[in-house]
């Protein structure tokens, strides 16, 4: 058993990236698709699809690749792990690169990006940053 999925489904991510596979599959959840779903709005994945095998969920990802700069994503780091919780105020959320990159944070008002984390005037768990 996976005691950390999240950090299960960046590390599968950055292996793809780095063998310049098309596609990565992992085992689908809600908080994985919606952590996708941001990936894609942001530009750093080109789609996402959740299929249904049975009880069994599965999350393909794919990957976003550029003849001139290759990969979309260069940088993907786990921030709150379950050891050592992260937590920051809409106020505290720090920038990712001075703002080039993104940080992905669970508020009470569900996934979003630190940008919108700070435009809605909420708070919460930064889970991921990627750049």
């Amino acid at each position: 058993m996976n005691t950390d999925p999240v950090a299960d489904m960046l590390t599968r991510i950055r292996n793809a990236v780095r063998h310049r596979h098309p596609r990565v599959e992992m085992p689908a959840s809600r908080l994985k698709a919606e952590i996708a779903r941001i990936l894609k709005e942001e530009g750093y994945i080109s789609g996402f699809k959740v299929s249904e095998e049975g009880r069994k969920k599965t999350l393909r990802v794919n990957l976003k690749y550029s003849a001139e700069q290759g990969p979309a994503i260069s940088n993907l780091t786990r921030v709150s792990r379950p050891g050592r919780r992260v937590y920051a105020g809409h106020s505290e959320i720090p920038a990712v690169l001075g703002g080039l990159g993104c940080s992905i944070v669970t508020t009470p008002k569900g996934v979003m990006t630190a940008r919108r984390a700070r435009k809605a005037g909420v708070g919460g768990e930064i889970l991921l940053e990627v750049s």
